[in-house]
């Protein structure tokens, strides 16, 4: 029903179904980027919330509620977020699911 890839990198916290549709609230995990691999951070919690409108399922408006995480580099105090460009490239999420993040994120 989702995306496909969306469960490797994000976690199902909610939904709800109100007169407006369905809303789909997805968490990143806490799964350090490839490219900091070797360093180490430490969560910061999250950018604020985004909605982007998804497909809808059975005549109903879906709305996928995206919450990113973010990383401190501890020897830097760097903050930094996962690179979707670089997960697209590693063909772990479809090209599709990639190219809208990327989009989306920026």
């Amino acid at each position: 029903m989702l995306p496909a890839g969306i469960m490797e990198y994000f976690e199902l916290t909610n939904t709800t179904k109100d007169s407006k549709g369905i809303n789909i609230f997805l968490e990143e995990k806490n799964i350090v980027p490839e490219e900091y691999k070797d360093q180490l951070l430490h969560s910061k919690g999250f950018l604020p919330e985004i909605q982007v409108q998804d497909f809808p399922i059975r005549g109903h408006k879906v709305a996928l509620c995206i919450k990113r995480r973010r990383w401190e580099v501890q020897s830097t105090g760097e903050i930094v977020t996962r690179d979707w460009t670089l997960v697209r490239a590693g063909a772990r999420m479809t090209t599709k699911f990639g190219l809208f993040l990327k989009g989306i994120f920026g």
